[in-house]
């Protein structure tokens, strides 16, 4: 009985464990009036992709995988869609230890004198004792739907994650589903609104 306990217990906080190691992301999006939400689409690479290569593939494939949740089609091989997701993606990192702007944090170091003569003096200095510090890696997902009669953009979004470098949760494959899931799920979305994907 106790064992059954124990083992139940160590799941529960196993599985907490891994549901606060994906990061949130940060969502942004865009469209005029009451976006399609239907019709064929194919989904391609935006001109200016900053990462190109094999992992592109993987970021298209999990935003695919999402507009046809939304309610789009996959368009036939050949066949002219009637809209296109233009697709971009950007890996970056930033070492542990900076702050938003990239600039290093600074150890704080304050003195005061008391009514008694006394003095002291308070030194603030962080030590990580687990060895090398992890690089963060931030991950940005930008999607347009443009209507392929004339070119329209009549959708987009931009979702953003920053994950410790070696986790899961910096992954390409796991962080590309988590930002197409993040961006496209609930399809439009809010438009011109910056929300918190958990």
């Amino acid at each position: 009985m106790v064992k059954r306990i124990i083992l139940s217990t160590l799941s529960a906080l196993s599985l907490a464990a891994c549901a606060t190691a994906v990061p949130p992301v940060e969502v942004t999006r865009f469209h005029v009036g009451d976006p399609a939400r239907s019709g064929t689409i194919s989904v391609e690479e935006l001109p200016g992709n900053p990462d190109v290569g094999l992992e592109f593939r993987t970021y298209a494939a999990a935003v695919e995988q999402e507009l046809l949740r939304a309610g789009f089609t996959g368009a036939a091989t050949g066949v002219r869609s009637d809209y296109v997701a233009l697709v971009a993606f950007r890996r970056s990192f930033r070492p542990t230890g900076y702050d938003e702007g990239g600039r290093p944090v600074s150890v704080g170091v304050g003195g005061a004198v008391g009514s008694g003569g006394y003095s002291g003096l308070g030194l603030g200095i962080g030590i990580n004792l687990s060895g090398k510090p992890k690089d963060q890696v931030a991950t940005e997902l930008q999607v347009q739907i443009r209507r392929r009669s004339d070119s329209t953009t009549i959708w987009e979004g931009r979702a953003v994650s920053v994950a410790r470098e070696g986790t899961p949760a910096a992954q390409p494959g796991i962080a590309a589903q988590k930002l197409a899931a993040a961006l496209v799920g609930g399809y439009p979305g809010e438009s011109g609104r910056t929300i918190t994907v958990r």
